[in-house]
């Protein structure tokens, strides 16, 4: 049975892309400062989700190290973050989860409560980030019971994430106050600047920041 608060929530790291942009890298193990990016995320939703599950389409045993279910897409030929989002529906175990991109080191304290909070305003299907500007559409927290819904998109070649989210009843939950969060690493330039900012006098994410 659901319920309002974070027990019932699987957290999903988006870790199963091509990564054009940086080469064909996994982002999740590029290193930032010495560590892959992927424990900055595992370390800051650890005390927001009971379980953690790893989307990931290669370097599954690395991955695993980190003690994690780690579970490929159910389509292949890396059909984009709906397909990591149903293979983490079909993984969880609690009734809800909230995914993250694997490029994302700033994920926020409150994500998972806020989040939350917002699905379980009426009934709401999906609730999804936004920056005050946009939708960022991978910082988002589902309902297991849309699995069949999201297959059946991703089997008929479906692949946008915000048409098959027009489907639903969604809420757009403000972040505008950590806007740290949507900072990714797509290019080497970036992973410079992220760095950079990591390595700054009192660095670490701030809201407002």
């Amino acid at each position: 049975m659901a319920t309002d608060d974070n027990t019932s929530v699987t957290a999903v790291i988006l870790a199963g892309g091509m990564a054009r942009r940086m080469g064909g890298q996994d982002k999740g193990l590029i290193e930032l400062n010495g560590r892959p990016i992927v424990e900055y995320i595992i370390e800051a939703l650890r005390p927001q989700a009971e379980h953690i599950v790893i989307n990931a389409n290669r370097n599954l045993a690395q991955y695993g190290c980190y003690g994690y279910p780690v579970v490929e897409d159910i389509v292949s030929e890396y059909c984009g973050p709906l397909a990591g989002m149903a293979s983490g529906l079909r993984a969880a175990t609690g009734d809800r989860i909230v995914t993250v991109p694997c490029d994302s080191p700033f994920v926020p304290p409150i994500l998972v409560e806020r989040l939350n909070s917002a699905l379980m305003t009426g009934d709401i299907d999906l609730s999804v980030a936004q920056d005050g500007q946009r939708m960022q559409p991978v910082f988002t927290m589902l309902r297991r019971r849309l699995l069949p819904s999201l297959l059946a998109y991703l089997e008929n070649g479906g692949r946008k994430v915000d048409t098959w989210y027009a489907s639903h009843a969604t809420a757009l939950v403000d972040f505008s106050d950590w806007p740290e969060t949507f900072i990714n690493i797509n290019t080497p330039r970036d992973k410079a600047s992220v760095e950079s900012k990591m390595s700054a006098p009192a660095a670490g994410m701030r809201p407002g920041r």
